[in-house]
């Protein structure tokens, strides 16, 4: 597994990480449930494999995911030495809050859902979805108390990740983050994400890309998967995926296989974010990163038309 810093803090991270919103029991988003024994599996089998890097959320599953996570941590008797655990500070999901004081209440949140005194990266996670952006940023705001909790030594490194580029781009700019998490906007199907991750690079942030699986139907297929970026979707628009999928067929190869090795080979990203929802998805993430794919399959899949527009510009939002 091959491992790169994140920025100047003397973390490393896999190239692959785990996301663990699906184990957060979020049927509203996935379409599925994930019981409590199913997500200890899985989550077992990431501490006890290659992969070093875990991102969750306070708000998947509305406190679940990190519960969860959490419980495996103490069974274990503590987080693995060298893994990295990245979770985010949220808005208050009722009210859309999101000032300093929420977000310092999100952490602590965190820190008792995890049973951790500190996290080794920290995001400012969907501001778009806030009730008032400008609770964020003003002097003060959830951007300032973000930096202020590196400055008492509980976050080693803090980041953003969102979703809307319109927004997501201008903070960056603004705000000297060490790494910048972006989810569904660098795939197969979509490549709207190019200019931030540039930018990012150039700035010497530590790129992490989330869901290249598009949500799912990537990795599980159109047959199985009706959604794309958690959205449901007609046969028009999974067609797409569906021209994907025929190439991979023709050439004997699962579609997740080249979904996750098009984020992994690309030298901007220095870790890929991989959704599970039970311990043989872990398995299989590393196999596909280390499958064989003919250089005539890349080009046929390069060949195919992609999005470059938000590819969650209708969607719904829901916690659950």
């Amino acid at each position: 597994m091959k491992m790169k810093p994140v920025g100047k803090t003397g973390l490393e991270i896999s190239e692959i990480g785990f996301g663990t919103a699906p184990l957060g029991e979020m049927p509203d988003t996935y379409g599925y449930s994930v019981d409590e024994a199913t997500a200890r599996a899985a989550l077992h089998a990431i501490f006890d494999g290659p992969v070093n890097l875990m991102d969750t959320s306070r708000n998947y599953g509305l406190g679940r995911s990190e519960q969860r996570i959490g419980d495996a941590i103490r069974e274990r008797g503590g987080l693995p030495a060298g893994f990295v655990l990245s979770t985010k500070l949220d808005r208050d999901m009722q009210t859309g809050r999101f000032d300093g004081a929420r977000a310092r209440r999100s952490f602590e949140e965190s820190l008792g859902a995890l049973g951790l005194d500190h996290v080794q990266m920290l995001h400012l996670h969907d501001p778009e979805h806030a009730l008032d952006l400008t609770e964020i940023t003003r002097k003060g705001g959830a951007l300032d108390m973000l930096f202020q909790l590196k400055a008492e030594g509980l976050a080693t490194s803090v980041g953003l990740a969102m979703g809307r580029l319109d927004i997501m781009l201008p903070l960056v700019k603004a705000w000297p983050f060490d790494v910048v998490l972006s989810h569904n906007r660098y795939s197969l199907l979509n490549r709207s994400a190019d200019a931030l991750f540039d930018y990012a690079r150039s700035k010497d942030m530590t790129v992490i890309n989330a869901a290249p699986y598009a949500g799912g139907v990537l990795a599980k297929g159109s047959a199985q998967v009706s959604k794309i970026t958690y959205q449901d979707v007609d046969a028009a628009k999974l067609e797409p995926v569906r021209r994907i999928e025929q190439i991979c067929a023709a050439h004997g190869i699962a579609p997740g296989a080249p979904a996750l090795q098009f984020s992994l080979h690309d030298p901007r990203i220095a870790s890929t974010v991989v959704g599970v929802s039970r311990a043989e998805r872990v398995a299989q993430t590393l196999r596909w990163a280390d499958q064989a794919i003919s250089a005539e399959t890349w080009a046929e899949l390069r060949a195919l038309a992609y999005e470059t527009t938000d590819p969650e510009a209708e969607r719904v939002y829901r916690p659950g």
